[in-house]
């Protein structure tokens, strides 16, 4: 702790203060020496000549040219050092050889000479770098730089006169040099070629590479073909390597030789002789004497072209002594600076500016700038990143110049001024006063250049560049929030063409004449194009890369082609497409938009209504804005929140979702949420625009007139104000009503002398009240996190600061407004109750664009996936979730902000998503019109304790509270106790909804252990496994290809006997059903009895049947690929089948696609590698989740019908693939279905196997939203921490949980390696125009295509319309679908209706897809979500249990999706189809109990046939059945399986129609409702609706209020008592609505009035209720 306490004080403080000298006991005397003398240099040569000369620009003359030669010539050395050890030109000098006789000698030997040689042992060139061990561990800013080395090239190995030297050495405190060990790594390949001395030095260029904050400055990537012509062939051995080598300093003995050498993993030197065992190389380093004498290594530094000196340094010295400058760009822009700094400085010296001690400080700054330029402060206390930062050295000097650029200007003004006067406000800035005291500001801001860089108040100089077009286009030009560097350079720029265009105009409409009726008609035409500009400007993201790469598209379209040999040509993003669309949709509708509103707004302003109205017209608009603006954007956000004014329990306007408690489908559009959205399309769209140009009009004139700023700079603030008040309203209006109806109220009531135009008062007033909310959101965020009933010291440090901090409140007020001025965070110091003043950022707030990087198999090397699998830590692996997430969002969430589903937002807010498994914070960045541009940040799904305590915090209610101070006496209903809605106005976040629905997945796991621990489970693993190959092998396309190829013949020749059996000792008779136990092993026979079924029936399913008989073709194929198979997994497994790990290790590496064939009778399979990729990897992970569907239904898959439609069904709607494959992410971002996975983890100690199964449906979260100020200053103060204090404690106290402020989810939110987020989204976009509920109610985007379809639309529609109204009983909607359906009434379920749709069977020839569910089908009508359809089965809805019911399922003509779907009900009846459907089930093979039970139903309802509904097409239906069930019972004969087969009928009911109580036995006429007796009151649930645990659904929740004890009060369920079932729920049921909680079913029993909750065991059936 003390170590790093000095280290912080010397690398940290005091080179700060210096500018970056400071002295290091790591180093050398040599480089503290040369250090120190050349800082004093650079501080006493301007200060000696400010006292030794006169005051005049002989100093200038002097002081420049000096510092120019200094620094060129320090640069150029330095450039050239470092070139000169990128070369590696080594020449070695015994001790008692110092002439030149060697090197000319070595110059003359072309044969063993290259002039960029990395020595002989490494004749591959490439990568160097040699290691020192130091006596102690160098300090922390210069642990990234190692020392680069070489060997000499005249080192030739079995040569008497070679020694192997040691590298440079160190000169250290003991000035003795350390050994390091030679390591080799293979890395490419080179050539072994020999050429002479005659290539010129190559250049070199590398990049700075950065590992945990070390500066990989060394590495040389060279050229293969310039390594090969630099090569000597004296070695004994050339590598076809390039190797990373660390050299050693001492030499080597000869078995460290060999070892380094064999390391390099070479089979040319494995075949050679080893000669290192020659008799030269052990005399060479035999005698102890030659070992002994020491070898001097120095590096070549040429001077001139045939002229060099021996240079004795080495990387890691160099380093230490100056900062590289990778390009010669830098080094020019280095003395550039240095230049320009001397001569600002000296022109201020001799103007007289400093006086006494000032000079000597200011001197002190000019040597701490210039000083940085060639050893910078490292890391700097506002440097954003960990390491060496290139950019941070070029601050200081860039912000002196700056200054005293400003000084300069400053004091020329204040001598220079004019007789015009520029007043606003009752301020003379014209002022010579003025000028004076800004100039005497800068000159002590300057003055305090070192505390200022060492506090960090001044950030690195892009990210000052970025803050400044972002802060001037956002106050000044109504600009947007910028995403980058380019982005702000680029919207300031258009900001400044669009003001330079309206000016024109303005001016030549200020130069025209006006009088007190007549506006000129340039105005108007100024002023229409002002709204037209200003909403163009406000519809355009700040990013121009999309509207980049739109352009390039569209203009060159051939340049996105991609290589066709690149493994992820397949996986293409839809992201960036679906962006070039929309923003080619607005870019087409404010073409049409734009032109509307000019004309509009120009028709308005002519027409004199400007004018001819005044006063009442005004007032009327602000009157307007005040009532709309408080109704849209206080009123109703409060109503609508989780705790209204933090006093209701409850929001006042509820959604649909709120008291559901799974969510099935999207969030239902409310009336006030079309409320908000209309009324903010009125007020942006026609109040603001209306006020501005009332304003405008009122206002041009006397702003123009002399007396206030006159023509030129009056039309300049009036282009400049209306187009910040337009653009401001039309991107974020949320607070323009407070704005507004303050400025009016101030400016026209209280102080109306002090008016300067309306015009001006808002422009001015708007730019104050943004920093007004900011210094709020800054108090409360003070407020809350250091209020004494609250605090959560995370450390003793916090302890000893919270009183400290008390008596300097008032200085903590004074930071607070000074950083809201120029919106910088406020960060507390570690954590603690101190706050200071952070240094400015953008909005963005992170200077680094960071983004997560998915560990993939696109990514990761081959070798690494097969052996490693890389990227299979949980949090690597979860984070495809937040991604989708993203994805989610950006469809979305404009369109939620815009119906106010978030409450009121704006620039830079900060919200935090909160699900079961899901939390992620939410950062808005860019708000503009119709488009808002956010990055999100996922946490850990199993987080910290902190994380834990923070996360119970926000997802906890406080609705039961119930105390009053000290006491508990209650609350009033709906409202909160005294206690919570005190609690919760002392919270940095609050709570916005509690079901915000969001499209996602829900995450299933199932150990793969538990699910294959008995052989029985392996052994149906196994078949499945065998059953799915078949299946592959018999439904593709190339079948016949692969029967008539003559290799896959020849290799199948043996199994092609009928007495051919395979003894492979893999096969095991506890996992293989076919195992022939008489000849131990897998004959063709028993393989025959087993699977030869199957195989006839996936044939005889072909559009050709093939021959199936036991001696066929296809039999031989299929029996030789199972058993390849098999073998492959035994392979994988090492043979140890019976052990479960090395079964689940053998399965999960099938799985991910890693076959190893090892047997020489299967590499028949290498004729077509496709039966592999196409048939045997689908049957394995196919076999997965048929295993998963045995435990629900296990002899369900006996009858090859429904097993071969459940492949069917799992091939449409089921992904199944590796998590590490990029068609996993595809699909996830595709938004598939249903997707499986085998994930294998290994992390945190733990390493087992999980079966991942992810279920597309709508999540419901929790939105909260935490003050952006809090969030700012935590992000702030953690990055001070860690990077500049360098405090590397992982319990450190700014990290402990604090609820009231979230410190510890907002933390682990920051860039890695600040924070520790799993996903990191890059910037992303979302548009209005893609939410589909928001262009319901606004329309789409408006184009001249739109336009033209919409007309076509319109009058094919009326055709349709008249030509329907001949026809007698004729209607459109009949026309429209090509005729009405033939039910009875007309007043079914249309087949249009997402809600009742499923899908279709498929009919054909399936499985000819490339892979298993890899690129999942595109349905018109998906199913809905919130149903697993992997789940069901094929007889779910009719049948589960006997044989006999499957043929009803399979002859009925009712719709399924394959073995997913059940009859899907609506609340009319079942759904129809587009056709009339008069088919009708058999009765044949129903059991007597239903045929007795329908055949009294059909004598009791004998008129019921107007209930008739069409079904959808599925199988053909069977017309020769005996009996048959007309097509108005079929939902009776559901009744009647449901109650037989243990399964109620699944319906779906449309939102918002759930029955009440009373008419629930009614609702559906003709369906079955059979009546119970309680036969053992023992089993009735009493208590089971309160249970917080809430594991039942219930169907109503007025139901579940009356179905227990709180309601029955006297009344208890006795036995013998009767009523009839209203609802069941089953166990495993895979519907949450009837999904038992227990392993038994549940009645929903209606007696009388009262329900009673029993487990089915404990009520007598007594048959149907007629």
């Amino acid at each position: 702790m003390g170590s790093q306490t000095l280290q912080i004080l010397r690398q940290g403080v005091w080179a700060a203060l210096s500018g970056g000298w400071y002295y290091d006991p790591h180093q050398a005397t040599f480089v503290n020496a040369l250090h120190l003398y050349l800082w004093l240099f650079l501080l006493g040569l301007p200060f000696t000549l400010y006292m030794a000369l006169p005051s005049s620009m002989i100093i200038v003359a002097v002081y420049c040219p000096v510092i120019a030669a200094v620094f060129v010539v320090l640069k150029m050395v330095n450039y050239r050092l470092h070139r000169a050890l990128d070369a590696g030109e080594i020449v070695d000098r015994t001790a008692n050889d110092f002439t030149d006789q060697r090197a000319k000698a070595e110059q003359g030997n072309c044969s063993t000479r290259r002039k960029d040689s990395n020595g002989p042992s490494d004749p591959g060139g490439g990568i160097e770098m040699s290691e020192f061990i130091r006596e102690a561990t160098p300090p922390v800013g210069c642990s990234s730089r190692n020392s680069y080395a070489g060997l000499d090239p005249s080192n030739q190995i079995g040569s008497g006169s070679s020694r192997l030297g040691t590298a440079a050495t160190i000169k250290g405190d003991t000035d003795t040099a350390k050994t390091s060990d030679d390591i080799s790594l293979s890395l490419g390949q080179s050539s072994s070629l020999c050429k002479e001395e005659s290539e010129e030095q190559g250049k070199f260029s590398s990049t700075l590479y950065e590992t945990g904050g070390c500066d990989m400055s060394l590495v040389n990537f060279e050229p293969a073909a310039r390594r090969a012509s630099n090569i000597c062939d004296t070695d004994s051995h050339v590598s076809s390597s390039t190797s990373v080598r660390f050299y050693p300093h001492d030499v080597l003995s000869l078995p460290q030789i060999r070892l380094n050498r064999l390391l390099t993993i070479d089979t040319d030197l494995l075949e050679q002789q080893d000669i290192d065992l020659s008799p030269d190389l052990a005399a060479t380093y035999g005698p102890t004497e030659e070992a002994a004498q020491k070898v001097k290594h120095y590096y070549r530094f040429w001077i001139l072209p045939q002229l060099w000196i021996g240079i004795n340094f080495d990387r890691l010295t160099l380093l230490a002594l100056f900062d590289r400058n990778r390009e010669i760009l830098e080094n020019v822009l280095a003395v550039i600076l240095a230049i320009l700094v001397a001569f600002l400085g000296s022109i201020l010296l001799i103007q007289g500016f400093f006086r006494d001690i000032w000079v000597f400080q200011f001197c002190l700054v000019i040597a701490s700038c210039q000083y940085s330029l060639l050893k910078s402060v490292q890391p700097d206390s506002s440097s954003p990143r960990h390491g060496h930062n290139r950019i941070i050295a070029y601050s200081r000097p860039v912000y002196f110049c700056l200054c005293c650029g400003l000084i300069w200007l400053l004091d020329y003004g204040s001598r220079n001024l004019t007789a015009t006067k520029f007043k606003l406000y009752g301020i003379t800035f014209t002022n010579p006063l003025v000028f004076i005291s800004a100039r005497d500001l800068v000159i002590v801001f300057t003055l305090c250049f070192p505390i200022v860089f060492f506090i960090g108040l001044l950030p690195q100089v892009n990210t000052f560049v970025m803050y400044l077009c972002e802060q001037l286009d956002i106050h000044i030009f109504g600009g947007n929030a910028t995403t980058s560097l380019l982005a702000a350079l680029y919207s300031f720029i258009c900001s400044i063409v669009a003001v330079a265009l309206l000016y024109g105009l303005c001016y030549g409409a200020l130069k025209d004449s006006w009088d007190g009726q007549h506006i000129p008609v340039l105005f108007s035409i100024f002023c229409g194009l002002l709204v037209a500009v200003s909403y163009h400007l406000s519809r355009q993201s700040s990013d121009p890369s999309v509207l980049f790469s739109l352009v390039q598209s569209r203009i060159f379209p051939k340049m996105e082609e991609k290589n066709p040999e690149d493994p992820l040509a397949e996986v293409k993003d839809p992201l960036p497409e679906k962006l070039r669309n929309s923003v080619s949709e607005r870019l087409q509708s404010d073409l049409v938009v734009c032109i509307v509103i000019g004309v509009l707004y120009f028709a308005i302003h002519v027409s004199t209504v400007f004018t001819v109205l005044q006063p009442a017209l005004k007032y009327v608009l602000y009157t307007l804005v005040g009532f709309v603006g408080f109704v849209t954007h206080y009123v109703l956000p409060q109503v609508r929140k989780q705790l209204p004014w933090h006093c209701f329990s409850h929001p006042l306007l509820k959604t649909v979702e709120y008291n559901q408690y799974e969510v099935r489908n999207a969030a239902t559009m409310m009336w006030f949420e079309k409320l908000h959205v209309w009324l903010l399309f009125v007020e942006k769209n026609i109040i603001y625009p209306l006020i501005v140009l009332n304003e405008l009009s009122s206002s041009a004139e006397a702003i123009a007139s002399p007396k206030k700023l006159d023509t030129e700079l009056g039309a300049l603030m009036i282009t400049i104000a209306g187009l910040k008040l337009l653009r401001s309203s039309f991107s974020s209006p949320t607070y323009q009503y407070v704005t507004v109806i303050f400025t009016v109220l101030f400016f026209k009531f209280d102080y109306a002398a002090f008016s300067e135009t309306m015009l001006l008062d808002l422009f001015f007033m708007s730019i104050l009240f943004n920093k007004l909310w900011e210094l709020l959101y800054k108090l409360q965020f003070v407020y809350t996190y250091i209020a004494p009933w609250q605090i959560t010291w995370g450390s003793a440090f916090h302890a000893f600061a919270q009183p400290f901090a008390v008596p300097h409140s008032a200085m903590l007020f004074i930071q607070a407004a000074v950083s809201a001025f120029f919106s910088t965070p406020l960060n507390p110091f570690l954590g603690s109750a101190i706050f200071i003043t952070s240094y400015v950022r953008p909005v963005k707030f992170w200077e680094r664009d960071y983004n997560t990087k998915r560990v993939d198999h696109s990514n990761t090397r081959l070798a690494s996936q097969l052996d490693r699998n890389p990227g299979s830590d949980d949090n690597n692996l979860n984070s495809i979730f937040y991604e989708h997430l993203t994805r989610s969002l950006q469809h979305s969430l404009c369109g939620d902000l815009l119906l106010g589903r978030w409450g009121n937002y704006g620039t830079g807010d900060c919200f935090i998503l909160a699900s079961d498994y899901l939390n992620a914070l939410v950062h808005l960045i860019e708000i503009g019109n119709g488009l808002v541009t956010f990055q999100l940040r996922g946490l850990e799904f199993r987080g910290t304790y902190c994380q834990q305590r923070e996360v119970e915090a926000i997802t906890e209610g406080v609705e039961e509270d119930e105390g009053f101070c000290c006491c508990e006496p209650g609350h009033i209903p709906h409202m909160l106790s005294f206690n919570a809605a005190f609690s919760q106005r002392w919270l940095a976040w609050e709570v916005i909804v509690t079901k915000y629905i969001l499209e996602g997945y829900s995450i299933t796991d199932n150990s793969a252990a538990s699910m294959l621990q008995v052989f029985d489970l392996r052994k149906v693993l196994t078949t499945y496994y065998v059953k799915g190959i078949i299946y592959y092998v018999t439904t593709s396309s190339k079948l016949e290809e692969w029967l008539a190829n003559e290799t896959m013949q020849e290799g199948l020749r043996l199994c092609a006997d009928r007495n051919y059996v395979d003894v492979d000792p893999t096969f095991n008779p506890n996992i293989d059903e076919d195992y022939d136990h008489r000849l131990a092993g897998i004959s063709r026979e028993s393989f025959c009895v087993i699977y030869l079924s199957w195989i006839e029936y996936c044939s005889s399913r072909r559009a050709k049947p093939l021959d199936v008989d036991k001696d066929s073709s296809l039999v031989t194929l299929c029996y030789g690929l199972c058993v390849l198979g098999r073998r492959a997994l035994g392979t994988a497994s090492h043979h140890m089948s019976s052990n479960l790990e090395s079964f689940l290790y053998g399965l999960h590496a099938l799985f991910k696609g890693d076959f190893r064939i090892s047997s020489i009778r299967d590499e028949w399979i290498f004729a077509d590698m496709e039966l592999l990729r196409k048939v045997v990897v689908p049957g394995i992970r196919m076999s997965i989740k048929l295993h998963q569907d045995h435990f629900t239904s296990p002899d369900e898959y006996d009858d090859p019908t429904v097993l071969y439609e459940a492949i069917v069904s799992h091939e449409k709607n089921l992904v199944i693939a590796h998590e590490g494959d990029p068609a996993w992410r595809s699909a996830v971002l595709a938004n598939s279905p249903s997707l499986l996975a085998l994930r294998h983890v290994m992390d945190d100690g733990t390493n087992e196997y999980k079966i991942i199964m992810l279920n597309r449906r709508y999540l419901s979260f929790r939105v909260i939203k935490v003050n952006k100020e809090c969030v700012r200053g935590l992000w702030a103060g953690q990055q001070q921490e860690l990077v500049f204090l360098r405090n590397r404690n992982p319990e450190r106290g700014s990290i402990q949980n604090a609820k009231q402020a979230l410190r510890n989810m907002i933390n682990s939110s920051c860039d890695q390696p600040i924070g520790y987020p799993i996903f990191v989204s890059p910037l992303t976009t979302s548009y209005s125009d893609s939410h589909e509920q928001l262009k319901d109610i606004l329309g789409g985007p408006i184009s001249l295509g739109n336009i033209r379809n919409f007309i076509v639309s319109t009058w094919h529609r009326l055709r349709k319309g008249c030509g329907a109204g001949c026809n007698s009983g004729g209607n459109i909607e009949d026309s429209d679908t090509g005729g009405g359906t033939s039910c009875t009434g007309n007043n079914a379920t249309t087949a249009n209706d997402p809600h009742s749709n499923v899908s279709q069977g498929s009919t054909g020839n399936p499985g000819q897809g490339s892979g298993i569910g890899l690129h999942p089908p595109v349905t018109s009508y998906p199913p809905p979500l919130g149903t697993s359809h992997s789940s069901h089965s094929v007889q779910s809805g009719l049948v589960r249990q006997s044989p006999a019911r499957a043929s009803v399922a399979s002859q009925s003509s009712y719709c399924y999706s394959s073995r997913h779907s059940s009859l899907r009900m609506s609340a009319t009846g079942f759904v129809p189809c587009r056709r009339s459907s008069t088919s009708q089930i058999s009765l044949r093979n129903l059991p007597s109990s239903i045929q007795s039970r329908l055949s009294m139903v059909n004598q009791m309802e004998p008129s019921s046939q107007s209930g008739l509904a069409c079904v959808q097409h599925g199988l053909p239906s069977s017309s020769s059945s005996s009996q048959s069930i007309p097509a108005c019972k079929h939902h009776t004969l559901v009744g009647f399986l449901a109650t037989e087969g243990g399964q109620g009928s699944a319906t779906d009911t449309q939102p918002g129609n759930t029955l009440s109580p009373a008419n629930n036995s009614h609702a559906r006429k003709g369906e079955v409702i059979y009546r119970v007796q309680i036969v053992d009151p023992g089993q009735i649930l009493e208590g089971i609706n309160l249970s917080k645990r809430k594991e039942l659904q219930w169907p109503d929740e007025g139901i579940r209020l009356k179905a227990g004890r709180n309601s029955w009060k006297d009344w208890s369920p006795q036995e013998g008592m009767e009523g009839h079932v209203i609802h069941r729920w089953v166990p495993c049921s895979r519907d949450p609505g009837t999904r038992s909680h227990i392993d038994k079913a549940v009645l929903l029993v209606q007696i009388d009035d009262k329900y009673v909750t029993v487990i089915e065991t404990g009520v007598l059936e007594l048959g149907a209720e007629v």
